[in-house]
């Protein structure tokens, strides 16, 4: 009996210490809301490589801004698939369309109609291909014993997210059983099999980024799981307007997610700072960045940072209000 009152004595102290040393790090943690509006005062530099884009177009960044805005705005039927699947996705329809103008103003012209990104998703209807690098498929790339730790039965997300942070540690740039990799994204070497830098269909979104996000469109919107050996119905999923839509609206709740739960950031009212998210991805990993860097500001006696715009970003937030008028009734 006295040794069993000793034993629970023990764990009765172990779980109060416990108690005390998480307490600071949830007050730590507290979630702030993050204003909507800019934080940079001018807009940060946009890349060379979106520059040379639209010189090669003979077209320019305002130009491209209100042609996608002014189909937006024009597109009844487009309005109405943006509602309905934020409705669905339970986030503010502004979300969506900041992430289609910032797309179809600094990586691709938007075509004159919702119709014709229809069609061109028929034209790859068919297609034969598949993920793969230098004969290598991603399925059989996966099963490297390096990727042991990504939990199959986490979700698409987890083990997706899992196997690019691997790809950076472990493969990126380096040889590898006598084997050289490229020093590129994951997306970019084994998710690209017609030429780099593609993205595609309305929301541009690239293959990998719509196998993360399969299993909450499936649960939410109830389309088909997607499969890394299925290149085709990836494709067919993103070119799709419809289905696009959804892979778009479920990225940005990740996002959303992920600052809100890693960062202690809430920035669902800033679409600014859910359009950069979109357009540069890895939320999670750039969310235990900034909760990192905060950590070590609040061990100085330093305010937090802020999540901030990128220059794709920051064009959103700068017409926001512009934008709330196009998704109107």
């Amino acid at each position: 009996m006295i040794v069993a009152r000793n034993m629970l004595k023990t764990v009765i102290a172990i779980s109060a210490a416990f108690v005390v040393s998480i307490a600071p790090l949830s007050a730590a943690i507290a979630v702030e809301v993050v204003p909507a509006g800019n934080r940079n005062a001018k807009q940060p530099e946009i890349p060379g490589a979106s520059k040379r884009r639209t010189q090669a177009t003979k077209s320019s960044f305002d130009e491209k801004y209100e042609k996608i805005r002014d189909l937006i705005a024009g597109d009844d039927k487009l309005k109405r698939k943006i509602r309905s699947v934020s409705k669905l996705y339970k986030i503010d329809p502004i979300h969506i369309v900041g992430a289609l103008v910032g797309e179809h103003t600094y990586n691709v012209d938007a075509y004159d109609r919702l119709q014709t990104y229809y069609i061109k998703a028929v034209s790859y209807a068919g297609e034969r291909f598949r993920f793969e690098y230098d004969g290598e498929t991603v399925v059989n790339f996966v099963e490297r014993p390096q990727f042991e730790s990504c939990d199959e039965d986490a979700g698409s997300a987890e083990v997706w997210t899992c196997r690019e942070e691997i790809w950076e540690s472990k493969f990126r740039g380096k040889t590898v059983d006598g084997k050289k990799f490229p020093n590129d994204r994951f997306g970019a070497v084994f998710f690209q099999p017609f030429f780099a830098g593609q993205t595609f269909g309305l929301g541009q979104l690239n293959p990998l980024t719509a196998l993360m996000h399969s299993d909450r469109v499936s649960k939410v919107s109830r389309y088909r799981k997607l499969s890394a050996a299925n290149a085709a119905q990836v494709y067919e999923a993103i070119m799709e307007p419809d289905s696009t839509l959804a892979f778009m609206a479920a990225s940005i709740v990740e996002s959303i997610e992920n600052y809100h739960d890693i960062a202690g950031f809430d920035i669902s009212r800033n679409p600014g700072v859910t359009a950069t998210l979109y357009n540069v991805g890895n939320s999670a990993k750039r969310a235990r960045d900034l909760a990192e860097t905060n950590r070590k500001r609040a061990n100085r006696g330093q305010k937090r940072i802020l999540p901030a715009e990128n220059y794709y970003g920051w064009l959103v937030n700068h017409h926001e209000d512009e934008l709330r008028e196009t998704i109107s009734n």
